[in-house]
């Protein structure tokens, strides 16, 4: 559960050092590639017109949503839409029982985790295989992915050799070229023998009605292309009105997630095979997902959060989240994003405490292609929370007492004095807050005269 996002965080850093060491590695080498990507652009520029053709989608998704089923009904894929997650596994379910589907592959998704697909799918005696290199090792392993971009950063090669060694018969010591390549024997043989493919979508054009696809490796292209079948399961936010929109995403997608000037492998798919002789599936099916969308569309402040384009680059440059990994989280979307982004999906009393995960540094809408002001959207939700009494009692007494004290100039010099006296010492510990922060760390040591003394006597 969510709210257990304090105890993971401390148990994954008290007894698995290896995940933060990876974490931060990983991390810090996207950041950097990151900001070379966006020091080769003039990425203000950029930011401010990705941002803004996202406002006008959001702000006419209706029209957009409906122009873009038209659109894919003209090419030949067939439409569905999915209110929740249960509807969404219920519509790929029927479509893979009505066409005797007996294996799926599937390429990276975040919504497919959103709605929990892959269990369904297998309680329906479906096989499924993930595809991308890092969701294969996660599935060996019965892990969710930790991070947007790169779902395994937290494992160590040296645990995928030992796996590999385990499940795939690799020498204990393969380097990572020979790993790949043993997975890939694997999966070939999956590509081709399976009868369904299923991925996401970076982003749907409306006006084209083109479902288009950022990969690095390759497997998404055989995913879409070689079973009889391709489901995309999309949410609804992840429109774009015009194809000359699509051009400027997929480079600054790109460079916000791996500092690349593109991916190396773009799909732009818009329905099934012409003729029975071309290459490419029998059909096409796209499901429309909303699952709290239209909640957080509807929200005051929290919809800005629909912006995102899954890049990562918020996690990358988050320095809470290098610290554990997104697992600690709770929920698929992980880190800054996750934690503006999942008060709205699941209502922000399932979500508590993720909008109090962040140092609020603002590194994260630095870093966002879409200039989403995680920071002012994160005091947003701890306001609500504060508001509807989701808090500790402790921490809104103690805030509490803090504003009586802060207003009443002489009970604020007297706790002044006090504190002075604390230092610290175990009573300096035990107060809200302050215990929790200091649970870890070494409290500064109080200078012994009061701000307003020093003033008084003159700072030099």
């Amino acid at each position: 559960m969510i709210r257990d996002y304090a105890a993971r965080s401390r148990e994954i850093i008290r007894d698995e050092p290896g995940v933060r060491e990876a974490v931060t590695g990983a991390t810090i080498a996207f950041d950097e590639k990151r900001r070379k990507g966006y020091a080769e652009v003039d990425a203000d520029a950029w930011r401010r017109w990705a941002e803004g053709v996202k406002n006008h989608t959001l702000t006419h998704l209706d029209h957009y949503l409906t122009e873009a089923e038209a659109r894919l009904q003209a090419n030949g894929a067939q439409v569905h839409w999915a209110a929740d997650a249960a509807e969404a596994r219920e519509i790929v379910i029927g479509l893979a029982t009505r066409r005797a589907v007996a294996s799926v592959v599937k390429g990276k998704s975040m919504v497919t985790e959103e709605i929990d697909l892959n269990p369904s799918l297998e309680a329906a005696g479906i096989e499924v295989i993930e595809t991308d290199l890092g969701e294969y090792v996660l599935q060996l392993l019965e892990e969710p992915p930790s991070h947007i971009l790169g779902p395994a950063l937290h494992k160590s090669l040296r645990q995928v050799q030992d796996l590999f060694a385990e499940r795939l018969n690799t020498a204990p010591d393969g380097d990572p070229d020979t790993l790949a390549r043993a997975a890939r024997e694997v999966l070939r043989n999956a590509f081709i023998d399976a009868d369904m493919g299923i991925t996401g979508a970076n982003f749907l054009v409306a006006e084209t009605g083109t479902v288009a696809l950022i990969e690095n490796e390759g497997n998404i292209r055989l995913t879409t292309s070689l079973p009889r079948v391709h489901v995309a399961v999309v949410g609804i936010e992840k429109l774009l009105p015009r194809m000359t929109d699509l051009a400027g995403f997929l480079q600054l997608t790109a460079r916000a997630a791996t500092g690349q000037p593109i991916g190396c492998f773009v799909s732009l798919i818009q329905g099934p095979a012409a003729d029975p002789g071309d290459d490419g599936p029998e059909e096409v099916h796209v499901v429309l997902v909303d699952n709290g969308r239209t909640d957080v569309l509807a929200h005051e402040h929290a919809w800005e959060a629909l912006r995102c384009v899954r890049c990562g680059a918020c996690l990358n440059a988050c320095p809470v989240y290098r610290q554990t990994g997104g697992h600690a989280y709770g929920h698929v979307y992980s880190g800054p994003i996750g934690s503006v982004l999942d008060p709205g999906l699941l209502g922000l009393h399932e979500a508590m405490p993720l909008p109090f995960a962040s140092s609020l540094c603002g590194a994260c809408q630095d870093a966002c292609p879409v200039r989403i002001p995680i920071p002012e959207l994160l005091l947003e939700w701890r306001k609500e929370a504060q508001d509807e009494g989701l808090t500790p009692w402790k921490e809104r007494a103690a805030l509490a007492g803090l504003a009586s004290v802060a207003t009443r100039p002489g009970l604020y010099r007297l706790a002044g004095r006090i504190g002075s006296r604390l230092g610290t010492t175990g009573a300096a510990r035990a107060l809200p807050m302050l215990g929790e922060w200091a649970r870890d760390r070494a409290l500064p040591k109080p200078s012994p005269r009061t701000f307003r003394q020093l003033w008084r006597e003159g700072i030099e």
